[in-house]
C-alpha cells in the first residue's frame, strides 16, 4: 500500500484513513481464530470526535453502537485478545453481546475522547470485515415477465436442441426463468436491522426515479446475446442484451442513480463508474451447484474449477433472438439465496417508477 494512498473505508457517509502496519494470521478453523487487525489498523479520523452520538453518565460516558452478531468475532478477536488490546490502547470498556444474540456493542470510559477513539476503531474493524462477506441482498430490475420468460424458454430449447453437441453446453447451466433479473449492484446486510434500514434507502430513490421516468413506466426491449470475456470458445456467462424502446438511457440512468444513493449510504461498494446492465441467461456457476444464485458482484461463490462452454454456435445461430418486451416499473431488492415457493427471490423491498 503507498503511503500517501492510504485505503479509505466508508463508514455511514464518514471518510477515514486506513494505515496498516502488520496482519498477524492465524487459522479459519479455531474459534474466533481470525485476522486480528486491532494492531494493525491504525486510524486517522478526517472529521471531528464528536460525531459520534457519546452519553455523558454518572460514570463517565458511554456509547452503543449497532453491529451484527456475525461480526461480533472480529471484534473479540482470538481468545479475545482483539478486544484486550483495543480496550488496553483507548482506555475505555468494552461490552459485546453474546455469540448470535443481537444487540448493540457498549464502549464505557471517564472521558468522551476515548470513547470516540473507540468506536472509530470497532467501525473501521467492522467495515474491513463486513468487506469480506459474501452478498446477501442485491437491487434488480426484474426481467421475470411471462412474456421474457416465454421467449427465455424457446431460447434455451431452441440452443438444447440445436447445440447441445458443443462443449459444455447443457441444461443445468440455463438461469431459472422465474429469476431473470438484471443487477444493480451488491449489498452485504446481515440482521433485519439492515435490512430494513435498506429498504428504507430505496424508498428515498422514489422522487429521484420518478424525476428520471416522469412516472412511467420503462418500455424495454430484451433482443440479442452477449459473452463476457474474449474467446467465444470458452464462455462462462452469456447473457441477454436489453435496451429502451424509444432509444433513450433513462434505464442506464437510473440504475446509476440507484447505486450512486446506497454508495453514499455506505451500503453498497462501487465496482464500476457506471452499471453494467446484463440479464444473465446462461451460467457456467449453475453447473457447479444449483444452488448458487447468480447476481453479480463481488462474493460470488463457485468462481473455481468451472467448466466453461463453447458459444460459438449459439452466438451465431441467436444473436438476434427476440426474447420479448414489456413495460418495466420495479426495482427490488432481493434476497440472494432465498426463494418463495414459486422459484422467485424472496424480495426485502421494492419501488414502483409510478
Amino acid at each position: 500500500m503507498e503511503v500517501l494512498r492510504p485505503t479509505l473505508v466508508n463508514i455511514k457517509g464518514r471518510i477515514y484513513r486506513r494505515n496498516t502496519t502488520k496482519e498477524d494470521h492465524y487459522e479459519e478453523e479455531e474459534e474466533f481464530s481470525y485476522m486480528d487487525t486491532a494492531e494493525s489498523e491504525y486510524l486517522e479520523e478526517d472529521e471531528a470526535c464528536d460525531i459520534h452520538n457519546i452519553e455523558q453518565t454518572d460514570k463517565g460516558f458511554r456509547c452503543a453502537i449497532d453491529v451484527p452478531s456475525v461480526l461480533y468475532k472480529y471484534i473479540i478477536g482470538k481468545k479475545g485478545e482483539t478486544r484486550k488490546r483495543l480496550e488496553f490502547d483507548t482506555k475505555t470498556s468494552i461490552s459485546i453481546p453474546k455469540q448470535g444474540v443481537e444487540g448493540q456493542i457498549v464502549i464505557t470510559a471517564p472521558n468522551k475522547s476515548a470513547v470516540s477513539s473507540a468506536v472509530t476503531r470497532v467501525e473501521v474493524l467492522v467495515e474491513s470485515f463486513r468487506k469480506k462477506q459474501p452478498f446477501t441482498h442485491f437491487l434488480s430490475f426484474p426481467l421475470s415477465h411471462p412474456k421474457i420468460q416465454e421467449g427465455f424458454l424457446r431460447f434455451k430449447e431452441e440452443v438444447l436442441e440445436q447445440c447441445s453437441q458443443d462443449h459444455g453446453v447443457e441444461e443445468s447451466i440455463f438461469q431459472n426463468p422465474a429469476k431473470l433479473h438484471l443487477t444493480i449492484g451488491t449489498l452485504v446486510l446481515l440482521n433485519d436491522t439492515e435490512v430494513r434500514k435498506a429498504s428504507e434507502h430505496l424508498q428515498e430513490c422514489q422522487n429521484t426515479i420518478r424525476d428520471i421516468t416522469e412516472g412511467k413506466p420503462l418500455p424495454l426491449e430484451v433482443t440479442g446475446i452477449e459473452y463476457m470475456n474474449d474467446d467465444p470458445a470458452s464462455v462462462d456467462v452469456l447473457y441477454a442484451k436489453v435496451s429502451m424502446k424509444d432509444k433513450s438511457d433513462k434505464l442506464q440512468a437510473v440504475a446509476d442513480r440507484l447505486v450512486e444513493h446506497f454508495v453514499s449510504a455506505g451500503l453498497m461498494v462501487r465496482e464500476w463508474d457506471r452499471v453494467k446492465l446484463h440479464g444473465t441467461v446462461m451460467n457456467t456457476v449453475f453447473r457447479k451447484d444449483s444452488t448458487v444464485e447468480d447476481a453479480g458482484g463481488p462474493g460470488r461463490q463457485g468462481l473455481s474449477n468451472r467448466e466453461a462452454f463453447d458459444a460459438r454456435n449459439i452466438l451465431k445461430t441467436f444473436s438476434t433472438h427476440y426474447f420479448g418486451g414489456f413495460e418495466l416499473n420495479t426495482v427490488a431488492l432481493s434476497q440472494r439465496y432465498s426463494t418463495d415457493c414459486t422459484g422467485y427471490y424472496t424480495s426485502a423491498g421494492s419501488l414502483s417508477f409510478s
